[in-house]
């Protein structure tokens, strides 16, 4: 048996914060508990919205073993009441390749915080153990460097959740942000629109999407170990209807009928994200193009420390 249905939520309805693109500085006016002006904290509204989430995703069959989130604070606070929800032991396991997407830049866009300070913040449901897969570079992504980077992440928590889940079915929750949510959808059924702000997988905030994995693609516990990842890093065959490990069948898209107010806030690609003069940021363009996938493993943990 393997990992059969993979759930996917946008986190719930933030504070709002601001970036003066000239200087790269970020601004809110609501103090956040990580101290980054970027990581806002869930809105009273958001922190409604993730209970309702939370009584949802309780319901589900099979239930959820497994939770996965982007390492920003109102992603991990989203998810939250879920985790108290579900079977003793269920934690939350932090991955930088599920993360905010952020525009290439001539400055460096914030990093989450360093997971011994999220671990107290959040230290009955967040998994210290877990080492993230693969780091987005702090000057931003195109949207195709955004795309590859969520097939490699989506390739080691799959393969890394088919080696453990013994011989039962299981699923997988994921939380994360808009433009991610969607290139989840993408990389997962392989579905790669010619025009990449076409409006196919919504992501409103504290939605619902479900995925459950192309029958045919299944494997044995004998075969499944290590699944694609020893040559996932830096390049992941997803395209053309391939999917990540297999393909996956998307059965709900942005479902919200467990939200009181409805779907809100709902968010769709307009072209790159840039930042600075035209001509700076087709520099920018250029070289982030050019530039490799981030790291994984103890190259990540050397990154990483140079960062926080």
């Amino acid at each position: 048996m393997v990992v059969t249905t993979i759930y996917v939520t946008r986190h719930a309805f933030r504070v709002s914060y601001t970036l003066n693109t000239a200087t790269g500085e970020y601004h809110t006016n609501s103090p956040s508990p990580t101290n980054i002006p970027s990581d806002p904290p869930l809105a009273a509204y958001g922190v409604q919205q993730s209970h309702e989430l939370a009584t949802a995703l309780a319901k589900l069959e099979p239930p959820i073993e497994y939770i996965y989130s982007s390492p920003f604070y109102r992603c991990l606070q989203t998810v939250e009441p879920t985790v108290q929800n579900l079977r003793p032991g269920v934690k939350v396991r932090a991955e930088n390749g599920i993360g905010e997407w952020y525009g290439v830049a001539n400055f460096n866009h914030p990093s989450p915080a360093p997971p011994a300070f999220l671990t107290s913040l959040f230290p009955s449901t967040f998994d210290d153990a877990y080492q993230a897969s693969i780091i987005p570079p702090q000057s931003g992504e195109t949207i195709a460097q955004l795309h590859d980077r969520v097939a490699i992440a989506l390739t080691h928590i799959i393969a890394s959740v088919d080696a453990e889940c013994g011989i039962k079915d299981t699923s997988v929750l994921i939380c994360t942000h808009a433009a991610t949510l969607i290139a989840v959808g993408r990389t997962l059924t392989g579905d790669m629109p010619d025009d990449p702000n076409e409006d196919d997988f919504k992501a409103p905030t504290a939605g619902i999407t479900k995925f459950v994995r192309r029958q045919d693609q299944e494997m044995d516990v004998g075969k499944r170990s290590g699944y694609n990842l020893a040559k996932s890093i830096g390049s992941v065959d997803w395209k053309d209807g391939k999917g990540v490990a297999g393909g996956w069948t998307c059965v709900l898209n942005g479902s919200c009928d467990h939200l009181a107010g409805g779907a809100e806030r709902s968010w769709h690609f307009s072209g790159e994200e840039k930042f600075g003069t035209v001509e700076t940021a087709q520099k920018i363009l250029t070289a982030s193009a050019e530039r490799p996938l981030s790291l994984s493993g103890q190259n990540y943990r050397k990154a990483r420390e140079s960062k926080i």
